[in-house]
């Protein structure tokens, strides 16, 4: 006799699942999942993922995507020992996020979400966000940097070094320029006793001082970044890189970041760190004001803000100036470098400077001529201009600056 059971086909192998509170909430994820897994995943609540990550099936996953928004900001702890647990069953985490607090995102980043996309989601994050997933792990985070960029100077901790952020007031005003090569400067200012200097890129999105100096981006500047509680002088050394052997430089992170993601107490661990290691500390900043803007000023001894003659640069300096005094912030440290400025013959662009200073009520007291292609030739070299172009009337204003700074240091510390 003929069998007559049929045999029945098995279900499709779940891979991933969304966890939220109510995935309604989140119709484009559900919309995504299903363009990127067909039905080869799920759902689940927060209470029933808490269950089924305990449960030996979990440890198939291939990633979930947590879904949370303002709503779910009381449940952080619940959500977090979801993170844990995954991490700890090798089940990635895709935080997906709408209008949540800069804390909470940042303490479930520190957890160990492994990627982040804002909701409602950008058309192919979700699928970026997968492959990215999907890649192999590195052997290890430093893996591929030259033993020569390799940070061997050892932590003292008994440096009170002098904080030196640089802001540009608009685009190409050349802040990034600035703190390169004065960073360098001050590293080469003495070639008897040598200062320690240290270049901070906190410009966590569009950070261009690894590009300036041919340096790479490392994961371990992120973990240091989102984890600065637990930052001791051991892996804030290990974060820098060499270069030249005689400047340390931490550079931004591989990906870019949201300028929040850090807070002022992160930031503020980080300059201490800095400044307790070395003579000199650069920054160069973000162009953005953020909440940490104001933890960098207090720390500074000079705080430059970079700016060209032109409309956008005296409104926007008009506005840093007015925004600092409303706070009642230290808006007198404030040094302005006048990027592109005119030529000693050129009157005509003198008397604007002049105009320019009377109707901000400030003092331009560093202008810093057009140096040409040679200037940004140099940044796509990845080196500094003292080594590509050391006659260059630019490099040299760097130099002036360099030596009126560690002049003015010298004596304070001599105590003239």
């Amino acid at each position: 006799m003929e069998n007559s059971a049929k045999l029945q086909p098995e279900s499709a192998p779940i891979v991933a699942c969304t966890v939220s509170r109510d995935v309604s909430n989140f119709d484009l994820l559900i919309e995504d999942m299903e363009a990127e897994l067909g039905e080869n995943w799920g759902d689940l609540t927060f209470e029933d993922a808490a269950v089924f990550l305990e449960q030996p099936d979990a440890k198939s996953l291939e990633f979930i995507a947590i879904a949370v928004n303002d709503q779910d900001e009381d449940d952080l702890d619940m959500i977090g020992d979801l993170i844990t647990q995954a991490n700890a069953n090798n089940v990635k985490v895709i935080l997906i996020a709408e209008e949540v607090s800069p804390v909470a995102l940042h303490q479930l980043l520190r957890l160990g979400a492994n990627d982040f996309i804002p909701y409602p989601l950008p058309d192919g994050e979700l699928h970026e966000a997968i492959e990215r997933l999907r890649q192999p792990e590195p052997v290890a985070p430093d893996a591929g940097v030259p033993d020569e960029m390799r940070n061997t100077l050892k932590a003292t901790g008994n440096f009170d070094g002098v904080v030196l952020p640089v802001h540009g007031l608009a685009g190409g005003t050349g802040a990034s320029t600035l703190a390169v090569n004065l960073a360098w400067e001050l590293a080469n200012i003495d070639k008897k006793k040598a200062p320690r200097v240290c270049l901070l890129d906190l410009d966590l999105q569009f950070g261009s001082v690894s590009t300036y100096l041919d340096l790479p981006r490392r994961e371990t500047v992120y973990e240091l970044l989102t984890n600065t509680e637990s930052m001791d002088s051991e892996s804030f050394m290990a974060a820098l890189l060499t270069y030249g052997d005689k400047m340390h430089v931490l550079t931004a992170p591989a990906d870019m970041l949201p300028l929040d993601l850090i807070e002022p107490d992160d930031v503020l661990r980080i300059i201490e760190m800095a400044r307790t290691n070395f003579d000199y500390v650069v920054i160069d900043m973000p162009s953005t004001l953020v909440a940490w803007t104001e933890t960098v000023l207090s720390k500074a001894h000079v705080y430059f803000a970079t700016l060209e003659l032109d409309m956008r640069s005296a409104q926007n300096a008009l506005r840093l100036i007015r925004a600092l005094k409303s706070e009642e912030l230290p808006y007198k440290k404030l040094r302005f470098v006048l990027n592109r400025a005119p030529k000693f013959t050129d009157l005509n662009g003198k008397s604007r400077v002049k105009r320019l200073a009377e109707s901000l009520d400030i003092d331009i007291e560093i202008q810093i001529p057009d140096g040409g292609k040679v200037v940004v030739q140099a940044g796509d070299h990845g080196v500094p201009m003292a080594e590509t172009a050391a006659k260059n009337p630019v490099r040299k204003e760097f130099t002036k600056l360099a030596m009126s700074i560690h002049e003015l240091n010298e004596a304070a510390e001599a105590g003239q």
